[in-house]
Protein backbone atom coordinates (compact mmCIF):
# COMPACT_ATOMS: atom_id res chain seq x y z
CA UNK A 1 0.00 0.00 0.00
CA UNK A 2 1.25 3.48 -0.79
CA UNK A 3 2.21 5.59 2.22
CA UNK A 4 2.61 9.38 2.09
CA UNK A 5 5.32 10.61 4.47
CA UNK A 6 5.97 14.28 5.20
CA UNK A 7 9.36 15.14 6.67
CA UNK A 8 10.81 18.34 8.05
CA UNK A 9 14.59 18.07 7.80
CA UNK A 10 17.65 20.20 8.26
CA UNK A 11 18.77 21.57 4.90
CA UNK A 12 22.20 19.92 5.03
CA UNK A 13 24.19 17.66 2.71
CA UNK A 14 23.48 13.97 3.27
CA UNK A 15 19.97 14.34 4.70
CA UNK A 16 18.28 13.02 1.57
CA UNK A 17 20.79 10.17 1.30
CA UNK A 18 20.09 9.02 4.87
CA UNK A 19 16.33 9.00 4.31
CA UNK A 20 16.41 7.21 0.96
CA UNK A 21 19.05 4.84 2.34
CA UNK A 22 16.76 3.83 5.19
CA UNK A 23 13.97 3.01 2.73
CA UNK A 24 16.12 1.24 0.14
CA UNK A 25 17.95 -0.83 2.79
CA UNK A 26 14.57 -2.29 3.79
CA UNK A 27 13.59 -2.96 0.18
CA UNK A 28 10.90 -0.29 -0.07
CA UNK A 29 10.30 1.29 -3.47
CA UNK A 30 10.01 5.08 -3.54
CA UNK A 31 7.17 5.98 -5.90
CA UNK A 32 7.80 9.74 -5.72
CA UNK A 33 9.92 12.18 -3.77
CA UNK A 34 9.74 15.97 -3.67
CA UNK A 35 11.88 18.26 -1.59
CA UNK A 36 12.35 22.02 -1.30
CA UNK A 37 13.41 24.62 1.21
CA UNK A 38 10.82 26.03 3.59
CA UNK A 39 10.48 29.70 4.55
CA UNK A 40 13.40 29.02 6.90
CA UNK A 41 16.38 28.41 4.57
CA UNK A 42 17.91 26.04 7.12
CA UNK A 43 14.96 23.62 6.81
CA UNK A 44 13.49 21.59 3.97
CA UNK A 45 10.14 19.83 3.60
CA UNK A 46 10.02 16.42 1.90
CA UNK A 47 7.02 14.50 0.67
CA UNK A 48 7.72 10.85 -0.04
CA UNK A 49 5.31 8.29 -1.46
CA UNK A 50 6.57 4.78 -0.77
CA UNK A 51 5.11 1.29 -1.16
CA UNK A 52 5.01 -0.16 2.39
CA UNK A 53 2.99 -2.90 4.04
CA UNK A 54 0.23 -1.26 6.17
CA UNK A 55 1.39 -2.96 9.38
CA UNK A 56 4.92 -1.50 8.98
CA UNK A 57 3.91 2.14 8.44
CA UNK A 58 4.27 3.17 12.10
CA UNK A 59 7.67 1.48 12.35
CA UNK A 60 9.00 3.34 9.29
CA UNK A 61 7.92 6.71 10.76
CA UNK A 62 9.64 5.87 14.07
CA UNK A 63 12.85 4.92 12.25
CA UNK A 64 12.81 8.13 10.20
CA UNK A 65 12.32 10.24 13.32
CA UNK A 66 15.56 8.74 14.69
CA UNK A 67 17.64 9.80 11.68
CA UNK A 68 20.17 12.60 11.89
CA UNK A 69 18.83 15.80 10.26
CA UNK A 70 15.17 14.67 10.55
CA UNK A 71 13.22 17.00 12.82
CA UNK A 72 9.80 15.49 12.22
CA UNK A 73 8.42 12.61 10.14
CA UNK A 74 4.64 12.31 9.82
CA UNK A 75 2.40 9.75 8.11
CA UNK A 76 -0.17 11.66 6.04
CA UNK A 77 -1.67 8.60 4.35
CA UNK A 78 -4.95 8.51 6.27
CA UNK A 79 -4.81 11.84 8.12
CA UNK A 80 -6.50 15.06 6.99
CA UNK A 81 -4.13 16.58 4.44
CA UNK A 82 -4.04 18.30 1.08
CA UNK A 83 -2.23 16.10 -1.45
CA UNK A 84 -1.43 17.35 -4.93
CA UNK A 85 0.67 16.47 -7.93
CA UNK A 86 1.49 18.47 -11.06
CA UNK A 87 1.69 17.31 -14.67
CA UNK A 88 3.12 19.10 -17.67
CA UNK A 89 1.79 17.66 -20.94
CA UNK A 90 3.10 18.57 -24.36
CA UNK A 91 0.52 17.61 -26.99
CA UNK A 92 1.18 17.74 -30.71
CA UNK A 93 -2.12 18.00 -32.53
CA UNK A 94 -3.64 19.05 -35.83
CA UNK A 95 -5.30 22.45 -36.06
CA UNK A 96 -8.71 20.77 -36.21
CA UNK A 97 -8.27 19.34 -32.68
CA UNK A 98 -7.04 22.47 -30.93
CA UNK A 99 -10.42 23.79 -29.83
CA UNK A 100 -11.32 20.38 -28.39
CA UNK A 101 -8.01 20.20 -26.52
CA UNK A 102 -8.60 23.63 -24.99
CA UNK A 103 -12.13 22.60 -23.90
CA UNK A 104 -10.75 19.44 -22.24
CA UNK A 105 -8.05 21.51 -20.55
CA UNK A 106 -10.70 23.86 -19.18
CA UNK A 107 -12.77 20.94 -17.84
CA UNK A 108 -9.76 19.60 -15.92
CA UNK A 109 -8.63 23.02 -14.74
CA UNK A 110 -5.46 22.89 -16.83
CA UNK A 111 -3.83 25.98 -18.17
CA UNK A 112 -1.88 26.53 -21.35
CA UNK A 113 1.72 27.41 -20.49
CA UNK A 114 3.01 27.38 -24.08
CA UNK A 115 1.49 27.36 -27.53
CA UNK A 116 3.11 26.81 -30.91
CA UNK A 117 2.13 25.79 -34.42
CA UNK A 118 2.70 22.16 -33.43
CA UNK A 119 0.53 22.11 -30.31
CA UNK A 120 0.32 23.07 -26.64
CA UNK A 121 2.08 22.62 -23.34
CA UNK A 122 -0.51 22.23 -20.59
CA UNK A 123 -0.13 22.34 -16.81
CA UNK A 124 -2.60 20.70 -14.45
CA UNK A 125 -2.56 19.95 -10.72
CA UNK A 126 -4.67 17.62 -8.65
CA UNK A 127 -4.75 14.14 -7.18
CA UNK A 128 -3.17 11.23 -9.06
CA UNK A 129 -6.45 9.83 -10.34
CA UNK A 130 -7.48 13.14 -11.89
CA UNK A 131 -4.10 13.49 -13.58
CA UNK A 132 -4.21 9.93 -14.94
CA UNK A 133 -7.63 10.65 -16.42
CA UNK A 134 -6.43 13.95 -17.94
CA UNK A 135 -3.48 12.22 -19.59
CA UNK A 136 -5.76 9.52 -21.04
CA UNK A 137 -8.13 12.12 -22.49
CA UNK A 138 -5.37 14.27 -24.01
CA UNK A 139 -3.63 11.18 -25.43
CA UNK A 140 -6.63 10.68 -27.73
CA UNK A 141 -5.88 13.99 -29.51
CA UNK A 142 -2.35 13.29 -30.65
CA UNK A 143 1.21 12.51 -29.66
CA UNK A 144 2.01 13.58 -26.09
CA UNK A 145 4.99 13.94 -23.77
CA UNK A 146 4.35 13.83 -20.02
CA UNK A 147 6.40 15.09 -17.07
CA UNK A 148 5.01 14.52 -13.59
CA UNK A 149 6.04 15.90 -10.24
CA UNK A 150 5.85 13.79 -7.15
CA UNK A 151 3.09 14.16 -4.61
CA UNK A 152 3.30 17.24 -2.41
CA UNK A 153 1.31 17.11 0.83
CA UNK A 154 0.56 19.35 3.78
CA UNK A 155 -1.20 18.26 6.95
CA UNK A 156 -4.45 19.95 7.95
CA UNK A 157 -4.11 18.94 11.61
CA UNK A 158 -3.48 21.65 14.18
CA UNK A 159 -0.27 20.06 15.52
CA UNK A 160 2.68 22.34 16.06
CA UNK A 161 6.27 21.24 15.76
CA UNK A 162 8.02 21.46 19.11
CA UNK A 163 11.72 22.04 18.73
CA UNK A 164 14.09 23.02 21.47
CA UNK A 165 16.17 26.10 20.74
CA UNK A 166 19.73 25.41 19.59
CA UNK A 167 22.52 25.53 22.15
CA UNK A 168 24.83 28.48 21.34
CA UNK A 169 28.37 27.57 20.32
CA UNK A 170 30.93 28.32 23.01
CA UNK A 171 34.45 27.19 23.74
CA UNK A 172 34.09 26.71 27.50
CA UNK A 173 32.22 23.67 28.90
CA UNK A 174 31.27 25.71 32.00
CA UNK A 175 29.40 28.23 29.83
CA UNK A 176 27.44 25.42 28.15
CA UNK A 177 26.34 23.91 31.45
CA UNK A 178 25.39 27.37 32.80
CA UNK A 179 23.26 28.14 29.74
CA UNK A 180 21.58 24.73 29.90
CA UNK A 181 20.79 25.24 33.61
CA UNK A 182 19.22 28.64 32.97
CA UNK A 183 16.94 27.14 30.30
CA UNK A 184 15.56 24.55 32.72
Amino acid sequence: MLQIISLLVENKPGALMRITGLLSARGYNIESLTVARTLDPELSRMSIVVDIEPQLRTQVIKQMNKLINVLQATDLTDSPAVKREMVLVRVRAALTNRTSILKEAEIFGARVVDSSTEGFALEVTGDSEKLDEFIDVIRSYGEIEVTRSGTVAVSLEAKKLRLSPPVPKTTHPEEISEKLETRN
